[in-house]
Formats: structure tokens, sequence, C-alpha cells
């Protein structure tokens, strides 16, 4: 046993009891989890059209199936490309400003999937009012590795990559664009993005650069398949190649019931960045190219036809539903679910929760609501807070989940199975850049909610005594695939329906 753990073990009171309590009970829930401050938005920042190479979708249909299966917001991500560089930015704004006129509920942003110099893929979105297209532009043509021949990994692609992140942050401070936000897409899906990279991204931009795909999209890819020539749950069946951080394991570059190796391995290197104390948020998204079940068809078109014009033709209704690749994808909203607490319903309120990490994120609908608060001191706080308590005190986190009563897109009501409280100690920045994983970081508690559809569960663990600074986050999952810990995911026979999970992210505790 490492010190790390020892010293937490020993001051957090990791043996102290989680007890379920009812609602009733004297503790304010309003007032801990900030009901008259929040409510909890679901959306999507990864989403493809046919202004993509590999995509098909109006603009428009997109916001609309999003909006049919219960989105509040979305970001449109097309895919950086010389000839979207050249040919697609302005006709994208021009359908954006479009959709956003039918669907004035929804809270839409036009940015683009980035693919990172030296690395792999970004989500890449910001406000510039009339220069949102040439803003955008202008970022493709300096800092796309598409554009500017810097796939490979190298010290210089790399730099690349921090230059760019640099020109977004004085971008904003010259006001000429606002709120920008970069999010790390699919991290290991290829181990292409080494832990190094990441904290270079996050602590050269760390209030743009917020954080990482928790779960790819694509998470219908793993459905069987006849001939048992499926895929695997967001495109993760690939292995090692030329440009990989040899560091990782085989099994990083699997899903475990749907989310990447680097969230479901507790201790892993989600946790080692977490264990310095910096903000690194996750989420979950569509990545919608291609839809499962949808009728919707690309018409037949020359091979060049995208670099010819960047873009595809407007889909054709087959009447068919489509289930073979590559339709591999949900709707936004429809199995993926990012569910951001916001002051204010509006996009500056979805940007500032997103910031501030107050994000909870779940698959296939398996629970209906979820808040978690700790309270300590005389204070309390939320998802992405921080809480500041002296030395000795006793600090709770309550977790309060809606159970699903529902059927979800795979038919059936999902169940609750288990709540886990996952915490570790904060032992500040890595002294290996490279580190990848936070031994100190373990299960402290288990929870099983008695199920039934609708009804409201609420649990608290008390960490007593506490003397350093940790951190604590929740998971919860089905039980039914792998049991009650993520285990990987079989490709070409994972049906994303039958293994669900959910991830909140962390409250830090620091200790004066």
């Amino acid at each position: 046993m490492t010190t790390d753990r020892r010293r937490f073990l020993k001051g957090a009171g990791l043996a102290a009891a989680g007890i379920p309590f009812a609602p009733s009970t004297d503790l304010d829930l309003g007032a801990l989890f900030g009901r008259d401050r929040y409510q909890w938005l679901p959306g999507d920042h990864h989403t493809h059209s046919q202004y993509s190479y590999d995509a098909m979708y109006r603009i428009d249909q997109i916001a609309a199936g999003g909006r049919a299966h219960g989105a509040n917001w979305i970001v449109f991500t097309d895919h950086g490309h010389a000839e979207h560089e050249r040919a697609s930015v302005e006709p994208t704004a021009k359908d954006f400003t479009a959709a956003r006129r039918r669907y004035p509920d929804l809270m839409l942003w036009h940015g683009m999937e980035w693919n990172v110099p030296g690395a792999e893929h970004a989500t890449v979105f910001f406000q510039a009012g009339d220069q949102q297209a040439a803003k955008l532009r202008e970022f493709e043509r300096s800092f796309d590795w598409r554009l500017t021949d810097s796939e490979g990994s190298s010290p210089e692609n790399e730099a690349l990559a921090l230059k760019a992140l640099r020109w977004l942050a004085a971008e904003e401070r010259a006001r000429r664009i606002h709120a920008p936000v970069v999010l790390i897409n699919h991290p290991l899906r290829n181990g292409r993005i080494a832990p190094h990279e990441l904290r270079a991204y996050r602590d050269a931009a760390p209030d743009i650069v917020i954080g990482m795909e928790g779960a790819p999209g694509a998470q219908a890819d793993g459905f069987p398949k006849p001939l048992g020539n499926g895929g695997a749950r967001g495109g993760y069946i690939n292995g090692p190649g030329p440009n990989s951080w040899p560091g990782y394991p085989a099994e990083a570059y699997r899903t475990f019931g749907g989310w990447d190796w680097a969230t479901a391995k507790v201790g892993g290197l989600w946790d080692s960045l977490l264990a310095e104390g910096k903000p690194w948020w996750i989420t979950t998204n569509s990545d919608s190219h291609y839809n499962r079940g949808d009728t919707l068809v690309r018409p037949p078109v020359p091979g060049d036809w995208y670099d010819t014009t960047g873009k595809f033709p407007d889909p054709v209704d087959s009447g068919v539903p489509q289930l073979l690749a590559p339709y591999a994808d949900f709707y936004p909203g429809e199995f993926s679910r990012t569910y951001v607490g916001v002051k204010q319903r509006s996009l500056e309120g979805v940007l500032d929760g997103l910031r501030a990490g107050r994000i909870w994120l779940t698959h296939g609908g398996l629970a209906q609501e979820l808040e978690v608060g700790v309270h300590g001191g005389g204070s309390s706080v939320t998802l992405g807070g921080r809480l500041r308590v002296r030395r000795g005190t006793n600090v709770t986190l309550v977790v309060s989940a809606r159970l699903a009563s529902r059927p979800n897109g795979g038919g059936a009501v999902p169940r609750l199975a288990r709540l886990d409280v996952v915490a570790g100690p904060v032992t500040g920045p890595a002294a290996d850049r490279e580190t990848a994983a936070a031994p100190g970081t373990r299960v402290v508690k288990s929870f099983e909610p008695r199920w039934a559809p609708g009804r409201q569960v609420v649990f608290q663990h008390t960490f007593r005594n506490v003397r350093e600074p940790f951190y604590a986050r929740v998971r919860g999952t089905d039980g039914r695939a792998g049991g009650f810990e993520p285990t990987p995911d079989v490709v070409g026979q994972a049906n994303p329906f039958e293994d669900l999970w959910l991830y909140t992210n962390p409250i830090f505790v620091d200790v004066h």
C-alpha cells in the first residue's frame, strides 16, 4: 500500500457507514443540491452533418432528432478537412442559422471537430457573432493537421497544438471570440494522445481545455452483426499504431461498458489527473454520422463527390430501418446524455455549467435524475465544486437518484442496480507527466437501491476526521453484463443497452 493511500484511508475515515435515508430527513436536500439555483439540461457536443466527409444529415435534421430525444443543447462539429475549409464553413453557418430560427427552444453552437496536431480529435466551439464562420475557418486553416501536414506524433506537432490553444486564449482576450471550449474526443480509441499531452493541453489553457469524452459516441457500433463482422462500441476496435503512446496497455484500446478505459479504470488515467487537484471534466455524446434504425440514406454519388463539393446531397427516406454499418450512432440524447447544471437556460448558462464541471452522464436512461452534494463545516457544494473545510472536519457526500420509469431505446426500463462512491487523495502535480495511475483512488462505498420505477433513492457516506485534501465522484451500473465492475466490451457482441453505466464529475475537498 502506498504512502498516499495509507494517509487517505487513515485520514478520510473510509470505513464510515454509507447510510440510506428517506428524503424527509432534516437535511435540506434542496439547498444541498442547489435546486433553487440549477436546472439540469441534457445535450451533446459532438455531431456531424452532410458537411463532413463521412456523414449525411442536414443540420436541421440533427437538431430535430436531438430535440425529439430530449436534447436541450447541441454542438455541430464537422470534421476539419481541406475541402471543408475551402467550401463548407460558410454554407454550414447559413444552415446553422436557419436551424436556430426553426428551433428557438434549442441552444445550438456551430463548432468543428479539430484534427489535433500530433494527436487525434477534439471538439472546438466558441461564439463570434457574424464572424463565426470566418474565425472557424481561420482556426481550421492554421491549426488542423489535415491542412498543416502535422498529423504525426512529434515535439514540433505537439507544439503546434499548444499554439492553437494559445491562439484561442488570445482571441478571447481580444474579444474577437467568446467563451471557447475544447474537449478531447474518444481519447484512447487509437492511443494517440499521451498523458503528458493531456496535461499540456490543460495547463496551456485551463479555462478552455476543460476535459475529455469519458465515453465516446458511436455506441451502436457494438451491436452484434450478421456473420460476426461487427464493430465495437465507440469504434474502439484498434491496437497500437506508429503514432500511439507506447505506455498504454492493450486493454486501453477497448471500451468498458461503453466507457473509455481512461475513465472506467478506477485509479487510472482520469483519476491521475484529478489527483493533481485540477479540474478535468468528462462528457459523453452521440458522434452522430449515421444513426442506427434510421430510414434515411445518402444518395449514391461518385467517390470524389465530397472532395469536389464539400457537401453530400440531402439524404432521402428509404422507408427501411438501417441496422448495418455504417449505421453505428444514435441521435443526440437518444442513448448518451451529458447533463449540465445551468443557472439560466441559455448559451451562457450551458457554457458556465460545462466550465464549472456541473456535469453528470448517463447511457440508456439508467437514471432519470441524479444529484450529488457534499457538505461539511457549515458549507456545501455540488458537482464540480470545491468544499473548503478545517482539518478534522467530518464531510458527508449525499447522492439522490430518480430511478427510470420508462423504456429506453432497447425496449426495457433500465434498472439501476448499484451506485459507487469513488474517492482518492489529492497529491498535487505529477512529478512524471506520463503518469496514468492514481493508486490511492478506490471505491469507498457502494449502495444497492431497492428498485421501483420512478422511485427516488437517497444515500449518504461520511468521510470522518478529514486530514488531507481529496476528491469524490459517483458511478452507477445496471450490473447486467460484467456485474458491478466495468469489463471490456466484446467486439461485435456488445449490445449497448445490455451494459449501462452512469458517471458524475468530481467534487474536490480542500483542507486547511
